[in-house]
């Protein structure tokens, strides 16, 4: 057991005390591990505070309670810490991809991204998990040092393999990883696809929690797929005459508590018969060893297929997606037409500057940024 962790961790995860390193290489922090400092580093940054006012689903003025990237990456945190603590990982490591996992999203969610990736196709496109890695190893700029986070090699890992294996990175990711190679064709540690398939459980709940709170379907709705069918008909047994808002909110938390358990069970199936004796050999299993279980997969795939054609596809979410695409993609368009207009520190006059700018923005000041450019009555 080591001094600064609480109990003990798996043969297979991450060593608590120990790391690949850093790019730069610095004396380690006194009263806390690598990967402590690494969350700790990551939640201080200014990318992780302006996850605050970026769209999930829904524009922030939409309403106060709808998630945001902030409030969706503390629920990943959430539930990859559990998933970590059960399966004998290592939970910092886990929480700090969480926290991370979406500083590179652009404002106005995937709309926002699908304008980046046309404005820069001449570059490679957009990505937003090779952004993520710029965003902590480039653009923030706040220690004497360095520029970024300086975070260790198994965070980044982490980071740029979100999905998985990278078979055809970024242009700047394959650039970054030639300096600093993140072994991109393995999979990540075991630490890593815990905070991965913990934000598909987040986003696929959450989804359904705010597009019921959005009207877009009702509890009604989800009774015929079986995972949101059986979930309602538990609480409704367990708690008649339960209140709407109750009865989803119990809903949520059971989909979200059947979702980790089997996790869990899959995860723990999978390391038994393959028993890596390090995160090594899990690394070099050429297969994850998070994930679902094949029936848990495909109820999943149906609650997403549902709230694709309910939600995502909803005239509403439709209007403001097609809005925030020309906002971004008028924006990236100014820019690079006349740098002049970017503030000074951005002003490098290339179109990695621009793409950097933009994509760093809130969805607010992007809506501000464009009303300056674009309305003569506006001041700038």
């Amino acid at each position: 057991m080591s001094a600064r962790y609480p109990h003990p961790l798996a043969p297979w995860a991450v060593p608590p005390d120990r790391t690949r390193g850093r790019q730069f290489p610095e004396r380690p922090s006194e009263g806390r591990g690598p990967f402590q400092r690494d969350r700790d580093r990551i939640i201080h940054a200014t990318a992780f505070r302006r996850l605050k006012h970026k769209t999930q689903v829904f524009v922030a003025h939409e309403g106060d309670h709808y998630r945001t990237r902030l409030t969706h990456s503390l629920e990943v945190a959430q539930i990859a810490r559990s998933i970590a603590r059960r399966l004998a990982l290592n939970e910092d490591l886990a929480e700090a991809l969480a926290l991370a996992h979406d500083l590179g999203h652009p404002p106005f969610g995937h709309a926002g991204e699908e304008a980046l990736n046309q404005a820069m196709a001449a570059e490679g496109g957009f990505d937003h998990n090779a952004q993520a890695v710029r965003v902590v190893t480039v653009l923030e700029r706040r220690y004497p040092g360095f520029d970024g986070l300086n975070l260790t090699w198994e965070t980044l890992e982490g980071l740029a393999k979100h999905n998985g294996p990278v078979a055809a990175p970024h242009p700047r990711l394959a650039a970054f990883c030639a300096a600093f190679d993140l072994e991109l064709d393995s999979w990540p540690s075991a630490e890593a696809q815990v905070a991965a398939l913990s934000d598909d459980i987040a986003y696929t709940n959450h989804d359904l929690d705010d597009g019921l709170r959005a009207g877009m379907f009702a509890l009604d709705d989800l009774r015929a797929l079986p995972l949101a069918g059986a979930a309602i008909a538990e609480a409704e047994a367990a708690y008649p005459g339960i209140a709407p808002d109750r009865l989803q909110h119990e809903m949520i938390r059971t989909l979200i508590g059947a979702m980790v358990d089997d996790v869990v069970a899959e995860a723990r199936a999978r390391l038994e018969g393959a028993a890596p004796g390090s995160v090594e050999a899990v690394r070099a299993l050429g297969a994850p060893v998070v994930a679902f279980s094949a029936p848990m997969a495909a109820a999943n795939a149906e609650l997403k297929a549902f709230l694709m054609a309910r939600m995502y596809r909803h005239h509403r979410v439709n209007r403001m997606t097609a809005k925030a695409r020309r906002v971004v993609r008028e924006l990236f368009e100014a820019f690079r037409a006349d740098p002049g207009c970017l503030p000074a520190e951005w002003q490098g006059g290339d179109v990695t500057s621009v793409c950097d700018y933009v994509a760093g923005m809130t969805d607010g000041y992007a809506l501000d940024e464009h009303r300056r450019l674009f309305d003569v009555t506006t001041r700038a």
